[in-house]
């Protein structure tokens, strides 16, 4: 099409094969496919001349309002790849994306006002492509090989308890003695049944009873600053608590290696301006390393 629109403004297959930096031949034969493609003859030949047929001028005029919209649409896809513009979707663990996620969001939003911005808040682990999420925020080691990666942080899973339960209960100094503790079953930071450990590079489970277990990481943290025994969280989810001197970490030589938080995207190939420039503000301004004592 562009082929065609070039030879009728120039009026000849050469200069259009020059504007196009292609062969006369080669722009002879694009045009040739387009009529047969259309089964109509779009321009008359001389040796002299090249001029339109009737259908042709009509379809020159279709044809030039169409490869306006191409290049408006290249253009303003171009423009996306270069200036942050449009919606963001962003998604990210409930509690973490509240205190972490969101005042980089705000942050973002100041920086970039062409872009408008949704943050989903979930501990649900969330299908990008299906679910229409540019980027995600994800604590820990990634199953899915189908998404792209950046490493952001990292973070600890620690075993704490208030100074006031340590004091009438004794603090353990095995992962075997939460046999003989009160421990506190929270559903979104491990498993209720048991909690994991390492020792000398192994791995190994420790099942635990409870009297208290909750899905709520404000409702478990608040009954272990009162009193209500251990509880395995992950390190942002106590780090207030832990600078008060209302929780303190036992077991930290069992600890599990730091996991890392990732930023997560559905492909690498094309990456948009808005998405791009989140992920460089995260590493610019967040300070997510939660994996140092």
């Amino acid at each position: 099409m562009r082929a065609f629109v070039s030879v009728a403004d120039l009026e000849g297959f050469a200069p259009a094969a020059r504007k196009l930096g292609l062969s006369a031949s080669a722009v002879t034969r694009l045009i040739a496919s387009l009529e047969n493609h259309l089964g109509a003859r779009l321009l008359q030949r001389t040796t002299r001349s090249v001029t339109l047929t009737d259908v042709g001028a009509r379809y020159l005029e279709r044809a030039r309002r169409i490869l306006g919209d191409v290049e408006e649409a290249e253009a303003s896809a171009q423009a996306e790849r270069t200036q942050p513009s449009g919606r963001l979707v962003v998604s990210a663990p409930l509690m973490f994306g509240r205190l972490h996620v969101g005042p980089i969001m705000s942050a973002y939003l100041k920086k970039y006002p062409e872009v408008s911005a949704e943050l989903r808040l979930s501990d649900r682990m969330v299908n990008l492509v299906d679910e229409g999420v540019d980027l995600a925020v994800r604590i820990g080691h990634l199953a899915d090989s189908s998404v792209v990666a950046r490493t952001v942080g990292d973070m600890r899973r620690i075993v704490v308890a208030s100074p006031r339960y340590l004091k009438v209960h004794g603090t353990p100094s095995k992962p075997s003695d939460l046999a003989s503790h009160e421990v506190i079953q929270f559903s979104g930071a491990t498993s209720l049944s048991e909690w994991r450990f390492t020792e000398n590079g192994r791995e190994f489970r420790v099942p635990n009873t409870s009297r208290f277990a909750t899905n709520s990481t404000d409702a478990a943290v608040l009954h272990a600053e009162q009193g209500g025994g251990l509880i395995s969280v992950l390190a942002y989810q106590v780090a207030e608590s832990l600078k008060a001197g209302r929780l303190k970490i036992v077991l930290a030589k069992y600890e599990l290696p730091p996991m890392p938080i990732h930023l997560v995207y559905p492909t690498s190939r094309l990456l948009s301006a808005k998405v791009r420039a989140f992920a460089d503000l995260v590493i610019a301004q967040a300070n997510w390393r939660f994996g140092t004592a």
